[in-house]
């Protein structure tokens, strides 16, 4: 009952500020980064399958348990990435916001704080989709140079199966451990 009232003392800039600084994402979000990381931890099983040989029917389990992890950790530094570049692109984009905003509505009739909600919303909405874009490109990048590093270089001796294992949970962990210290 308390946070009903609180939640109700805050004007509508004030919860557009905090949703900036807020690290849920949208249901949409959501669904890109959990489809996108179901897409790139996939992607080394053609690898797996094709140049080591190994066999698809009788690794399908450690395929899909290993792609399984991999998507969540995957998802996970996603959110993280794009809850630091959020304020980071935001904060750059502010001036070329507010002009382009500010010259659409130079005829209309608005209050200044009207304005000054539509900039903010603007800026927030932009921001989300360019940390967005860049999250998922910057950790996939990394995935895949890292999952090639790993698997053909350093444990390239060692079976298919237990490089399989440890570079994709190798990878994606570290990727998801860089992301949330970088977040914080």
């Amino acid at each position: 009952m308390f946070q009903e009232k609180k939640s109700s003392m805050f004007t509508k800039e004030e919860e557009w500020l905090l949703q900036d600084f807020n690290r849920n994402v949208s249901t949409g979000s959501n669904m890109l980064f959990y489809g996108s990381a179901a897409i790139i931890s996939a992607l080394p099983i053609w690898l797996y399958w094709r140049i080591y040989q190994m066999e698809l029917l009788s690794s399908l389990i450690i395929f899909v348990a290993f792609t399984a992890i991999s998507t969540y950790l995957m998802a996970m530094a996603y959110r993280n990435t794009k809850f630091t570049l959020k304020h980071k692109v935001a904060m750059k984009r502010e001036d070329t916001v507010t002009r382009e905003i500010a010259q659409l509505l130079a005829d209309d009739k608005m209050s200044r704080k009207e304005k000054d909600e539509r900039i903010l919303w603007k800026k927030n909405e932009i921001a989300d989709f360019e940390a967005t874009v860049f999250s998922i490109f910057y950790n996939n990048v990394l995935f895949l140079a890292l999952m090639i590093f790993l698997s053909f270089y350093l444990l390239r001796s060692i079976s298919p199966t237990f490089n399989y294992m440890i570079t994709i949970s190798g990878t994606s962990g570290l990727l998801a451990l860089l992301s949330a210290s970088t977040s914080s």
